[in-house]
């Protein structure tokens, strides 16, 4: 494919698509803009020619070819936009100087979302006979929930081996567990806060009421997996109000788990959300704990801090064989295509992936490139549409003939 020109315009007309999630509705689980996405998506599908079928509204599959099964997992739902854009969030603008398409969605995971499509399109036209059936399935609830996954598991049929374009290059073998705790402190006194949008974002506006005075403190949103990128806007809020204790345990290591560490990485704890109650504030955090440490370790430091609390979301962790065939197929293919030589990683991110039994999170993030995923101003550049359009193609065949 030598003109790139078609994805662009799609994935920039996708991304003008607030795809959040919002109040539920007849047909659309997770709100109507999550509806109009997918619809939007198999239409584009169906004009290329493909068979494809929406799972009532939780999430939606392409199919090419027959045979064992091979999926694709990607999602069209985003996190809400946060503050301290510059650029339109869902404007979709096609910025040619600069060479890159800015919006909410670019890059995690509509954009590479339409590239995976553009891969199959691709082979499809050029007479490419896949010997399994490749099902590029595509949910709506992939950032608060993963209900879109558990829906199409219970309705459809989720294939065993597959990728997720929902992460990093070269390719990832082994994914942290998830814990999303909702912590109650006991306060006293006439105050109010609240801050955050959702658990796997890093706050970056928090609210303090005290003696008729509203203070606003800001921070930078981040990934909640990597709350090291952001500033979170919580930590000043506790401060002004001289929770000392609280801030200790929620950002001063104070239930010593991060010290916690394995070949996956070291544990992070991120409290992302706050809010009061009567006599208690409520936090959530998103803790992402090293692959082969057992979940009741992490719980148990929460216990013996005597702090309740009440687990709200959990994913088990991910652990491959980096050796395998998949995982070697997909890091030849990525070396071949930019020529280095890299090896399997793991990462403190969520993907798809875990929703098989042997699968890998593929792309499209690199080492040492700006990462805007989950921040304002979120973007992805021509150059790594079209490299992924090349990795993406090159992979799919390899694994399906």
């Amino acid at each position: 494919m030598d003109n790139f020109e078609e994805i662009y315009r799609d994935i920039s007309d996708i991304v003008r698509i607030n795809s959040a999630e919002d109040v539920p509705a007849e047909g659309a689980p997770f709100g109507k803009g999550a509806r109009e996405a997918l619809d939007h998506f198999l239409a584009l599908a169906q004009k290329f020619g493909f068979e494809t079928r929406n799972v009532d509204g939780y999430a939606g599959e392409v199919v090419f070819g027959g045979g064992e099964e091979f999926a694709i997992l990607a999602h069209l739902d985003v996190v809400p936009t946060g503050g301290g854009w510059t650029h339109e969030p869902f404007g979709g603008e096609i910025d040619r100087k600069n060479r890159r398409i800015w919006g909410r969605g670019t890059m995690d995971d509509k954009g590479p979302a339409i590239i995976a499509l553009y891969a199959l399109k691709a082979l499809k036209d050029e007479g490419f006979e896949p010997k399994r059936k490749i099902k590029l399935i595509v949910g709506c609830n992939e950032e608060s929930g993963w209900k879109c996954i558990d829906y199409y598991k219970a309705h459809a049929h989720m294939p065993d081996e597959g990728i997720s374009p929902d992460a990093d290059f070269p390719v990832i073998y082994a994914e942290k567990g998830i814990l999303q705790l909702k912590l109650g402190f006991k306060v006293t006194g006439e105050f109010e806060i609240y801050g955050g949008e959702r658990p796997n974002m890093v706050c970056d506006l928090c609210t303090v009421k005290k003696d008729g005075k509203v203070q606003t403190f800001r921070g930078k949103s981040a990934h909640g997996s990597t709350p090291e990128k952001g500033e979170n806007a919580i930590l000043p809020a506790l401060e002004a109000l001289g929770l000392d204790d609280i801030k200790h345990m929620l950002f001063e290591n104070g239930f010593g788990l991060c010290d916690l560490a394995d070949e996956t990485g070291r544990l992070t704890f991120s409290p992302n959300v706050i809010w009061r109650e009567g006599e208690t504030i409520y936090v959530t955090a998103d803790v992402r704990y090293p692959a082969t440490i057992d979940r009741a370790q992490v719980l148990g430091a929460i216990e013996n801090a005597g702090i309740w609390y009440e687990i709200t979301h959990e994913q088990a962790p991910l652990f491959n064989d980096k050796h395998g065939k998949l995982v070697t197929t997909l890091c030849e293919v990525y070396n071949e295509v930019t020529g280095k030589n890299c090896a399997p990683v793991a990462i403190g991110g969520g993907t798809y992936a875990r929703a098989l039994k042997n699968g890998a999170a593929f792309g499209p993030e690199e080492e040492g490139e700006e990462s805007t995923i989950h921040q304002a101003d979120e973007y992805i550049t021509f150059e790594k549409i079209e490299k992924c359009y090349k990795i993406y193609k090159l992979a799919i065949a390899r694994l399906t003939a």
